[in-house]
């Protein structure tokens, strides 16, 4: 949530005579920006806003899914709107035009979380995604100030990042009119993302879409959201460790060279993913989920007591187990959510018990809509 650097602003946020960090959406595109421009050559320069506030809630989200490493990832959500960070995105005339600035970061239910996050929107991950979707949207007579709510744990591997990146991005789009496409969304929060953990978008894209989304490529960039049929009522059992696992040490764990035997194996357990995600086949999904042969031999011994809370997990009738994300958080997935509480009781009573550590679980569910605007208000 807080990276040294960013290109989507052309010199170092400064102080506003109101004491608030400002930053200036201003010369010197980013390569991202650049190409959010390119894909929207209707976008009207310096548009009119549509409404005084905005108000979005994008929710956490499940990357990799076990063998699907920096491609695959879906969204999850709890009935309340808890799981996710919420961002409000206000016109504000006392700033300066073109420039943004993070009026509050608050967090209910981790107080302490709220004093670790910079309010210098080039070191915040909300205000990084705002400025790259100010810039792609042309807005240049308008500043915005951003109000984020965090809901999500840092360095949990619940996609902490991408969802304030989400959040921001898509209520700044409402504010000016929701004049951005899909990918455009996508490419202002990879902005914010790649300054964080690195230029992949299997949380962000997620965090954004909604679902099971599949980063087929960069370079044309190309989404491919999973359709799945409505009768798949997957359920995941999130359960989060009292430990940080930056995803800069998890990614620095990953081994350097892989056998070809095992990169075909895992290749075809991210297909079977794919294929069983398009067929609503929730067993399958659980199976190769549990599968991936590189990255989770590599990452599960930085994570106390990984190996028994999946073992407990698979015991106790998930369908699969596997680290979300870098971690620390492990996620099982089960169809329905009847074995939601006896699934997460086991999980946690494992971390403790081979981990020696606290562990907190939630029961959610697959989230269709992404990122969504659930509050305006109008104009004066």
């Amino acid at each position: 949530m807080a990276p040294a650097a960013t290109s989507t602003a052309s010199a170092p946020s400064s102080f506003h005579s109101t004491g608030r960090h400002r930053a200036r959406v201003g010369a010197r595109p980013s390569l991202v920006s650049l190409r959010v421009r390119a894909a929207n050559p209707n976008v009207t320069a310096d548009p009119a806003p549509a409404f005084q506030s905005v108000t979005a809630f994008a929710p956490a989200t499940v990357a990799n899914l076990g063998p699907g490493f920096d491609f695959l990832g879906c969204a999850v959500a709890d009935a309340s709107l808890s799981l996710g960070d919420t961002v409000t995105a206000t016109l504000d005339p006392s700033l300066p035009p073109a420039t943004v600035s993070i009026a509050s970061v608050t967090s209910p239910s981790r107080p302490n979380l709220a004093e670790r996050l910079s309010r210098d929107p080039l070191r915040n991950c909300a205000g990084v995604a705002a400025i790259a979707a100010l810039r792609a949207l042309g807005v240049r007579s308008h500043a915005v100030s951003i109000h984020l709510t965090k809901g999500l744990p840092l360095g949990s591997g619940l996609g902490s990042s991408a969802a304030s990146a989400a959040a921001a991005a898509k209520a700044v789009d409402a504010l000016f009119g929701s004049r951005l496409g899909r990918d455009d969304l996508v490419l202002a929060g990879l902005e914010s993302e790649k300054a964080v953990s690195g230029f992949h978008a299997d949380n962000i894209a997620p965090a954004i879409l909604g679902g099971f989304v599949l980063v087929r490529s960069y370079d044309p960039f190309h989404l491919v959201p999973l359709s799945f049929p409505p009768a798949l009522r997957l359920h995941f059992v999130l359960v989060t460790p009292d430990f940080e696992a930056p995803t800069s040490k998890m990614r620095a764990a990953l081994p350097r060279q892989v056998d070809v035997q095992q990169h075909v194996r895992n290749s075809s357990q991210a297909a079977a993913l794919v294929a069983a995600v398009l067929q609503g086949d929730a067993g399958l999904i659980g199976s190769a989920m549990s599968s991936d042969g590189i990255v989770e031999p590599t990452r599960a011994p930085l994570i106390p007591g990984m190996a028994a809370v999946k073992a407990a997990a698979l015991q106790a009738g998930a369908l699969g187990c596997t680290i979300s994300g870098a971690g620390p958080t492990v996620v099982a997935v089960i169809q329905g959510e009847e074995r939601g509480e006896e699934v997460a009781r086991r999980m946690v009573d494992a971390f403790w018990s081979a981990g020696k550590l606290k562990a907190t679980a939630t029961v959610a569910q697959l989230d269709t809509l992404g990122a969504r605007v659930i509050a305006t208000s109008s104009l004066n």
